[in-house]
């Protein structure tokens, strides 16, 4: 099985972890399995349409699967994913 980094954001959603060993030998089958174990995470993640929201960066080993096979990229046993959904906002500068 493979490691499944969980940023903050999503803890709650997978009982309060970190990591989480999850099985599956690409990143969409990994997801799918997450999902199954936690589907709160499938609402924070995926769109009404079943896609990823576009916000959503994955990475296997620090590598960003967009450049890579997107879903279809493999994900080995010894493999580290990381979910990380873009943050956006922030305070702007007092005048």
């Amino acid at each position: 099985m493979s490691t499944v980094r969980v940023p903050p954001v999503l803890r709650a959603a997978v009982g309060g972890v970190r990591e989480l060993s999850v099985p599956g030998s690409t990143v969409s089958e990994v997801l799918e399995a997450l999902y199954s174990a936690h589907p709160e995470v499938r609402s924070q993640l995926v769109s009404d349409d079943g896609e990823l929201h576009r916000f959503v960066n994955i990475y296997v080993n620090d590598e960003d699967v967009r450049l890579q096979e997107w879903l279809d990229t493999p994900v080995g046993e010894s493999d580290t994913l990381l979910i990380l959904p873009a943050m956006a906002g922030g305070a702007s500068a007092a005048r």
